[in-house]
């Protein structure tokens, strides 16, 4: 495969800077019978350097020649035909005389597309009415796996992050539909020819059929925010009072007739938290509106285009009557992330895709959603959301920098993963731990001042948070962003403290030679113990070389860490984790649930290095049995979980580990029971959900019988109510796995006219548990024939997470390789497809047969997703002969013991 190597220069994947846009003038026709749109695109020019060729980026469309005026020669000139750049999806206009430097010119160009459903550019989306399938349009113009954005692929532009313009834009449309942009409407009117006769020069066939709708001109904007859509659309409306401008936001949520009734949360959410962005950034909201659109069919969760968000079904939706408390969050937090968007990357942009995780700081600020949403603790699930995320996925040897070189097109999409979203959101969290979070967001609030409407990088955002603190941010974070890996901080007790130590950490050790040359600043934020018992934390103390040492009394608990802020892992010695571990058991523990749910990421995480015995893992967890906080039972889940997956084709330890889930979630079946009542808090709620969840995964049979009869009641009566939204999952997944025929159906039957967007992923990924091999067959169709684009990936996580699909999953992803990666190959999906279907092998013939399959495959697009698979298929080999041994021997005195 072709690789791009650190001494290809940039500028050869860039647009020549002979010329810079200033303003798109663009209009788009779109006709939903013929799934086509065509339009023609003015765009104002400075010219910067003398030239006869205009370069600018193209991808897909069929394009006219352009014509070009300059204020130099006050005069139309007509190029030559369009020269194309397959490879670069560029296009070069040629023109017979010289546009002279330091004068305006205008280039007007014509073009025609095709609406495919690709999910990027400008494509089509469908859904059913009255048992037809009907369609719209709309637009996802951010980095996929073939271009560095899609706008390219809608009208010709110059498609790069840092040649900001502003945009005027005109849509054509069927005059029975809708179209929405990022700017309110000016104009909306039935096509007449006294009033568009310059549109009639374009579109030669408009008559009463169309309509033309116009838009207010954007401020500055980069291209991959640009959107549109157009189709039969409803929406809600609402508005947000601002606190800094004093002005009314109108607000609205569109959708397609028949999920419009779902929408009305987003909505909330979305004017309950600008208002709180606009005075904690301390910068005005700048548009006039902010709309949302929910689609059908969407390759992301959600895309932050510059007053008009767009977003998949699973992520904006949520029937009021049938809401479970996970999908309320997923919208909660999606929704705050976007509008959040609407400042960090749409105010304020990356200059170029290596800087991408500038745009995504936001993520970092969980505590501002706590602010909206305090029910939800989301600063405290983000440990488990999206910093444990990250430290699994950068203990890898294949991991990469936050901030990583991306020359090319097929770079970018490589880089759309767990490092630029969770390790970045880790590390500024991290840093606005250490410095405190109002210095912290004083400083992020200059940042945005100094960058309105223009672009930046890495040290623009530490410049300002240097100031608001006076701390040398700029040193103290340089490593963590630039840097690959993640240190382990080792503790040792000395006759006057502890002596510490760093070490970058591998899943699989610590790293040697050239991948242990790091040195980060560590802030070890330590907690101890007062001569009253209070805790004190010292937040002032940092590693920053390889060992150090540190005064404070070992002979009361301490932990390093605190809060679980810190994006390390911390190691100590087996006589100190047993304090620990007597300190956590504690109902009145000092430490935080923050505290506790990181040291048992930690210790599981450090099992599996072969740093810590499994065994003095299973003791924290142990010892936790009497935990009353859902976040920590999350982690202890979602670990346990993980064991059994690795174990899974040994019986002994598989029964063993089992009975030791069932023997911690069991008691909170017993002690909550099935039913949700409205007065129960969300950490109740969710704590039974994972309390059965994990029980119904550890076979006990005595939920399986309850989960069954719910359903077996349901296809009697034909009443939903006995399915709590929360357990529809859990249900459907015991109906399929434990029944026959017809709870197979019926789970089909769900999946095909699902009422909510959960219950038709929880109905996918539950058709995938069978253990009957035509059942198996008959799934294996449907998410090859009948499934929507961005649902593939929900069938294969179910057959890779069912022990007689496992395997089976992948010679079916092999067999059907071709056909997949052509129906992919734009989308992140295709790599999703990789990670998903690989993630659960375990032998060292399973690392064969991938790497014999791949190695003669085209892996260009996926290739960064490929080697974490691999990565983590080598972690399992190692982690089973290493505490296969540890872990028998430790379940088996626990057994005898219970």
């Amino acid at each position: 495969m072709s690789t791009i190597t650190s001494e290809t220069p940039a500028s050869k994947f860039r647009l020549p800077t002979n010329v810079k846009p200033t303003h798109y003038d663009l209009t788009v026709r779109t006709d939903l019978d013929k799934l086509t749109f065509d339009g023609s695109v003015t765009v104002s020019l400075d010219v910067k350097e003398e030239t006869k060729t205009i370069v600018m980026n193209s991808s897909k469309l069929k394009l006219g020649q352009a014509t070009v005026h300059s204020t130099g020669s006050q005069s139309d000139q007509l190029s030559s035909e369009p020269s194309f750049d397959e490879k670069e999806k560029r296009v070069s206009f040629s023109f017979p005389t010289v546009l002279p430097a330091g004068t305006q010119a205008k280039i007007t160009i014509g073009f025609s597309g095709e609406l495919t459903g690709s999910m990027t550019g400008y494509y089509r989306s469908s859904f059913e009415e009255e048992g037809k399938t009907k369609y719209y349009s709309l637009t996802q113009f951010e980095a996929s796996f073939l271009f560095a954005t899609d706008a390219r692929t809608a009208f010709p532009c110059w498609d790069e992050p840092a040649l900001k313009a502003k945009y005027t834009i005109t849509m054509v449309s069927k005059s029975d539909t809708v179209n929405i942009s990022n700017m309110p409407i000016t104009s909306d009117k039935v096509f007449s020819p006294s009033d568009h006769a310059d549109l009639q020069t374009l579109f030669v066939d408009l008559n009463e059929e169309w309509k033309i709708t116009k838009f207010e001109t954007t401020p500055l904007m980069s291209s991959y925010l640009v959107a549109f859509a157009n189709g039969p659309f409803e929406y809600l409306e609402s508005s947000a009072k601002m606190p800094l401008s004093g002005r009314t936001i109108p607000l609205r949520i569109y959708a397609t007739k028949d999920l419009i009734h779902q929408a009305q949360f987003a909505l909330d959410v979305k004017a309950k938290v600008l208002p709180l962005y606009e005075q904690v950034f301390e910068v005005e909201y700048p548009l006039p509106k902010l709309d949302t659109l929910v689609a059908n069919d969407f390759d992301a969760g959600a895309m932050e285009n510059w007053g008009l968000i767009t977003g998949r079904t699973s992520a904006l939706l949520l029937d009021p009557k049938k809401a479970d408390l996970a999908a309320k969050k997923r919208v909660v937090v999606v929704q705050s992330h976007e509008v959040a968007h609407m400042w960090f990357g749409n105010i304020t942009t990356m200059e170029w895709w290596d800087y991408l995780y500038l745009n995504e700081v936001l993520i970092c600020l969980y505590s501002l959603i706590s602010r909206a949403f305090p029910e939800f603790k989301p600063n405290s699930e983000f440990i488990t959301v999206h910093l444990n995320r990250a430290l699994a996925l950068d203990s890898k040897l294949s991991s990469h920098p936050i901030e990583v070189a991306c020359p090319n097109a097929e770079s970018i999409g490589q880089i759309f993963d767990g490092l630029s979203y969770s390790k970045a959101a880790s590390v500024l969290r991290m840093l606005s731990a250490y410095v405190g979070e109002d210095k912290f967001l004083k400083g992020v609030s200059l940042y945005l001042k100094a960058h309105l409407y223009a672009n930046s990088v890495t040290n623009d955002l530490w410049v300002g948070i240097s100031k608001s603190t006076g701390t040398d941010v700029i040193n103290f974070m340089d490593n963590w962003v630039k840097k690959i890996g993640f240190p382990v901080v080792t503790v040792t007790e000395t006759s006057g403290g502890i002596k510490v130590r760093q070490d970058r950490f591998l899943e699989t050790g610590l790293a040697e030679g050239k991948d242990n040359e790091t040195i980060w600043n560590i802030p070890l934020s330590i907690l101890t113990f007062d001569a009253s018992g209070k805790t004190i934390i010292d937040k002032t103390a940092v590693l920053d070389s390889r060992e150090s040492t540190f005064a404070l009394d070992t002979s009361k608990p301490y932990k390093l860490n605190a809060g679980t802020n810190g994006v390390y892992r911390v190691l100590y010695e087996d006589a100190h984790l047993s304090k620990i571990a007597a300190e956590v058991a504690k109902p009145d523990s000092a430490f935080t649930v923050e505290d506790r749910m990181g040291l048992v990421n930690d210790a599981l995480a450090l099992s599996k290095a072969a740093l810590m015995k499994l065994s003095n893992a299973l003791t924290l967890i142990d010892a936790l049995r009497y935990e009353q906080e859902y976040l920590v039972w999350d982690g202890i889940s979602a670990n346990l979980s993980s064991l059994a997956a690795i174990w899974w084709e040994d019986e002994n330890i598989r029964n063993l580990l089992n009975a030791f889930r069932i023997s911690l979630f069991s008691p909170f079946v017993q002690k909550l029971g099935y039913e949700y009542p409205a007065s129960d808090s969300p950490d109740i709620s969710q704590l039974r959900t994972c309390a059965i969840g994990q029980c119904l995964a550890a076979k006990d049979q005595s939920v399986i019988n309850e989960l069954k009869g719910r359903f077996a009641q349901y296809m009697k009566t034909g009443d939903d109510s006995v399915i709590p939204a929360d357990l529809q999952g859990a249900i459907y997944r015991a109906a399929v796995t434990y029944g026959g025929q017809d709870e197979y159906n019926a789970v089909k039957g769900i999946y095909d006219k699902a009422p909510t967007p959960t219950s038709r992923i929880s109905a996918m990924t539950a058709m995938c548990q069978s253990k009957d091999p035509a059942r198996i067959e008959e799934t294996y169709e449907i998410a090859l024939k009948r499934a929507r684009d961005q649902d593939v990936v929900y069938f294969l996580s179910g057959f890779a997470s069912n022990d007689i699909t496992k395997r089976q999953v992948t010679h079916f992803f092999q067999d059907h390789y071709e056909e997949l990666y052509k129906r992919f190959e734009s989308t992140f999906m295709i790599r999703y497809l990789v990670e998903t279907t690989y993630g659960g092998l375990s032998t060292q013939k399973d690392l064969d047969e991938m790497n014999a399959f791949f190695k003669d495959k085209d892996t260009s697009k996926y290739h960064m997703g490929l080697a974490q698979s691999l990565d983590s298929i080598r972690a399992r080999i190692a982690y089973i002969e290493h505490s296969s041994s540890d872990v028998r021997h430790w379940l088996e005195a626990w057994k005898q013991g219970n």
